[in-house]
């Protein structure tokens, strides 16, 4: 399963990272890939609950869209 969430508020690097760590520790997350510059993530794993991963992104400091 794949969960694509567009993010706002990510401006370098290091956002990347936070929203990535965040990420992978939701239950589920098998692997998340982030890009500051598309303003995406895109996140895999078994069985995956996006407002989950949504509620952890906003935890970090940013703003999902979708």
């Amino acid at each position: 399963m794949e969960v694509k969430l567009i993010i706002e508020g990510m401006m370098c690097p290091k956002c990347e990272a936070r929203c990535r760590k965040a990420l992978e520790a939701v239950a589920g997350v098998e692997k998340a890939e982030v890009s500051h510059k598309e303003g995406s993530a895109l996140v895999t794993g078994a069985a995956l609950d996006p407002a989950a991963l949504k509620a952890a992104v906003e935890e970090a400091g940013y703003k999902v869209l979708s």
